[in-house]
């Protein structure tokens, strides 16, 4: 995510982060299902009509980052060098994703998800907007002909590599074995 540069900017971006922090602190003290917009906006000390300036639905309280992950892979793709391989430029941007995610203290968070029908929806259609994005800049990449099918795939898959890595008991190992495969179905796809 692009660091702000203004002072309008930044006071908005700490705005964001006030708020999102709030809401998970309370979202894990009294259960997500027990704290509503007024209680997180009370608490962050903004009106209910700021909070949904930053945010559209409580659910992307939980998911701050969202856009800024989607962002990341994204330029994973944009930003490679010159003749680098589009796999290891993901596989690379999804570790770091993934040792995010299972970073110290992050359980409780992904405990909470899981608990939530609504939190599992969100992050759902989430993902499936990632693979969107994700396969759009790949069809978009001049070095890499693929067809719009096998972009949206890979972007697809390599999208559920993370989900998957990052419940797995050895993330990292993980992240490799399932690479290996996104690896050879993208080599299968190389025009002849």
């Amino acid at each position: 995510m692009t660091v702000p540069t203004g002072r309008r900017e930044r006071k908005k971006a700490a705005t964001r982060k006030k708020i999102a922090d709030v809401a998970l602190r309370l979202f894990l003290d009294r259960g997500y299902d027990a704290v509503g917009i007024r209680d997180v906006a009370a608490e962050a000390d903004v009106a209910v009509t700021t909070l949904f300036s930053h945010f559209g639905s409580k659910e992307a309280l939980v998911f701050a980052q969202d856009e800024g992950f989607e962002q990341r892979l994204t330029q994973a793709v944009v930003d490679r060098a010159p003749r680098e391989p589009l796999i290891p430029a993901l596989r690379r941007e999804v570790r770091a994703l993934v040792r995010h995610c299972t970073a110290e203290g992050a359980a409780p968070v992904w405990h909470m998800i899981e608990e939530s029908r609504a939190l599992r929806e969100y992050e759902e259609s989430m993902r499936l907007r990632h693979a969107e994005s994700l396969a759009a800049a790949i069809a978009a990449a001049p070095d890499l002909t693929r067809t719009v099918t096998v972009c949206r795939t890979i972007a697809r898959f390599v999208i559920d590599a993370y989900a998957l890595a990052r419940e797995a008991a050895e993330p990292d190992a993980a992240v490799d074995e399932i690479f290996r495969m996104i690896e050879a179905a993208w080599e299968a796809t190389r025009p002849a």
